[in-house]
């Protein structure tokens, strides 16, 4: 009856994903099966993490986080939990050696959310690292299915990639995060004043970013490269239709990318990756 749980709990942490997330939910049906579910359980967690601080206004969310924390490795500890969501992560967890210093590096970028409102450079990098980094980093245990020489050798890659897609989140997101949220995450910039030459500083960022995460990517594990490579062109074409706007029409509206134009995608990577072209 434990695996009956244990499906249920992968169950739940699925709905979660495909709930909050039309995009990563397609780049993780692009995954080999053995890769999907894994995947699954840490967006799940990640995202009812940020849920907490982007969501629960109504809340105490200092106190719901410090919860959740201690929630998260009660669960890791025990190897159970009743949260659902936290006992499908703690297995993947446990099954793929993930370091503990990950979660805790992401936990503490969420807690940042509830006390800056904007951010210098080493604050910057700290939570991007946090928020963003040791999330792809989490998920490259998985994909190396936890062998150590491997993750270590692509473990600058799956930083700069996850923080490519966090920085686009940003620029993709400006407008809602300083009128619902009160935050610049961009070190030095003012919003009131957020011009062509701080917007080009903060493109030029993100497409170096992009250039070194596109490294790793074609040295990922055939099984997993074709995933990744799709939500890396789903955010390098939002990045460029983000990269064509003027500042004025991105403080004003959220972009997004079509839904039409996610299946077109999802079929190039298809192709791509049947022709062995990645």
């Amino acid at each position: 009856m434990l695996e009956l749980y244990n499906q249920t709990c992968r169950q739940c942490s699925r709905m979660v994903t495909q709930a909050y997330s039309t995009s990563f939910s397609l780049g993780i049906k692009s995954l080999a099966p053995k890769y999907r579910q894994p995947v699954y359980s840490i967006y799940a967690f990640v995202r009812f993490a940020d849920e907490i601080v982007d969501t629960f206004h109504h809340a105490d969310k200092a106190a719901l986080l410090q919860k959740f924390r201690e929630d998260t490795f009660q669960a890791i500890h025990q190897g159970i939990s009743l949260n659902p969501v936290l006992h499908a992560f703690q297995v993947v967890v446990h099954r793929y050696h993930i370091d503990y210093a990950l979660i805790d590096a992401f936990l503490e970028s969420m807690e940042m959310d509830l006390h800056f409102h904007s951010y210098q450079s080493d604050g910057y990098n700290k939570y991007i690292y946090g928020s963003a980094e040791v999330v792809g980093l989490m998920c490259l245990w998985v994909f190396v299915d936890g062998n150590a020489a491997d993750f270590e050798s692509l473990q600058s890659p799956a930083r700069k990639l996850g923080a490519a897609f966090q920085k686009v989140n940003f620029l993709r997101d400006i407008k809602d995060d300083v009128e619902e949220r009160g935050r610049v995450y961009f070190p030095g910039v003012d919003f009131d004043r957020f011009d062509l030459s701080a917007k080009q500083a903060i493109e030029a960022d993100i497409a170096r970013d992009f250039d070194d995460a596109y490294t790793g990517i074609v040295r990922l594990p055939h099984g997993c490269r074709r995933g990744v490579y799709l939500a890396y062109i789903y955010y390098r074409r939002l990045f460029s239709k983000i990269k064509g706007l003027k500042p004025e029409v991105i403080k004003q509206k959220r972009v997004r990318v079509a839904n039409s134009k996610k299946l077109y995608l999802l079929m190039k990577s298809y192709v791509q990756y049947q022709l062995n072209a990645l």
